[in-house]
């Protein structure tokens, strides 16, 4: 019965986390809709870093929509819908995705969004390999973590427009609110080169609590 319980409030947070991930999503890809440069919440320099940022933000969206559904029980038991998912995750979303962030943050003339953006994106790519070189070793907890990790690192979307506003809060008692505009563009930065290492450290703590859970029960590793 306790485990039924676990296993239903697992299934429920993920069902959250893909509620979360469409709702911003959307919101984030809204303004591109109408490939119009005007639009752009990013300053770009030009045609080319637009859709090259429009290109990076469609394909996001298909990660981020898809990531949880790789981690819903229902869903990872159907194999073959599983891979499909998987497959779409990976190829149309988090490969092109990485591909086009790296350009984008070296384009935006930002040192802390060149470092804070390309090293995730390399990482993107890193714990997306070794997920695929898991599943074809058939080391399905291995698999398992690298994909965690690798969501980790989509997520990174919604978690930095998290930290902004609560970095910003925290500036109010010491700056004020005339500060808090001016401060809103030198703060995205910071919370998308914090947001990755943030779900990083949460997803390892969670992988580690399951593998302490597992050893203390006998139980084999989750695949």
């Amino acid at each position: 019965m306790g485990k039924r319980r676990s296993g239903t409030a697992r299934t429920g947070r993920v069902w959250l986390m893909f509620v979360v991930a469409a709702v911003v999503g959307a919101v984030l890809a809204g303004p591109y809709f109408g490939l119009d440069l005007d639009d752009s919440r990013l300053d770009v320099s030009g045609g080319p870093h637009y859709y090259l940022l429009v290109a990076h933000i469609f394909t996001a969206l298909v990660a981020l929509v898809l990531g949880p559904l790789q981690f819903v029980p229902a869903i990872r038991a159907r194999r073959r819908v599983h891979r499909v998912i998987g497959r779409c995750y990976l190829l149309a979303g988090v490969l092109p995705s990485a591909l086009t962030a790296v350009p984008v943050a070296l384009l935006s003339g930002r040192l802390i969004t060149q470092i804070g953006l390309t090293i995730p994106a390399v990482l993107w790519l890193v714990t997306g390999w070794l997920a695929v070189r898991a599943a074809r070793r058939r080391d399905f907890a291995a698999h398992r973590n690298w994909m965690m990790r690798n969501y980790a690192l989509t997520f990174l979307a919604v978690t930095s427009r998290i930290l902004v506003p609560l970095f910003l809060l925290a500036q109010l008692p010491f700056s004020g609110m005339d500060s808090i505009a001016a401060n809103a563009e030198a703060t995205i930065p910071i919370g998308q080169a914090l947001g990755w290492v943030v779900n990083l450290i949460v997803v390892e703590i969670l992988i580690r609590r399951r593998l302490t859970r597992d050893a203390a029960t006998g139980a084999p590793s989750s695949a």
